[in-house]
């Protein structure tokens, strides 16, 4: 009991100090996401065990007027994501962080009567960070050549999945996913350096 309680305290005194830093040449921008992207941005400073961090952007189901929404939340997660990614690379933080920014539905192409789009099968997913690849992974999707309306996706979402699980996480992606995925490659790093920059 005396173990938990001392881990506690100086979990605290972690967090205490790093919420006291300023943010130094990042401006994060006065959005809902981007504050909780500069939460989470201190408490990786603070140097947690904890290993994932989630938040959610949400307003992207934009079955209406679509041309006017759409743009604004791009914008807010790029800079929001763009802000992030500076403040952890001046706290020293940022070969230890991927962003993964994933939506749960993808859009129709064709719109419809209320001036915007209805669910569609492929979605996006992009990821962030000094040992993430840059570039695109696979073929982007015809706008012409589809399935019933929706985009042929051309990548497995599950094969990212299974790179960040194994690659960075070092965990089984098998038992996370149900089966086993070839993990795209998204990463700079070899299986054998992901202990150490997850912090094995």
């Amino acid at each position: 009991m005396e173990g938990a309680t001392a881990e506690a305290a100086a979990s605290s005194d972690r967090v205490r100090r790093a919420m006291s830093r300023d943010d130094g040449p990042a401006r994060y921008p006065d959005t809902g996401l981007a504050k909780r992207l500069k939460l989470i941005a201190r408490l990786i400073d603070a140097e947690l065990p904890e290993r994932v961090y989630y938040t959610e952007h949400g307003g992207f189901d934009t079955h209406a007027v679509q041309a006017g929404t759409h743009p604004r939340l791009l914008e807010e997660l790029g800079d929001a994501a763009a802000a992030f990614a500076t403040d952890l690379s001046a706290r020293g933080q940022a070969e230890r962080v991927v962003l993964m920014a994933f939506s749960e539905f993808g859009r129709r192409v064709k719109e419809n009567g209320s001036a915007g789009t209805d669910h569609g099968v492929a979605g996006p997913l992009f990821l962030v960070g000094d040992k993430v690849k840059p570039g695109l992974i696979g073929p982007p999707s015809s706008l012409t050549d589809l399935d019933a309306g929706d985009l042929k996706w051309k990548t497995d979402f599950r094969t990212v999945y299974a790179a960040l699980l194994e690659q960075w996480l070092g965990v089984d992606a098998a038992a996370v996913l149900g089966e086993r995925f070839t993990p795209a490659d998204v990463l700079t790093i070899a299986r054998t350096d992901a202990a150490e920059v997850a912090g094995e």
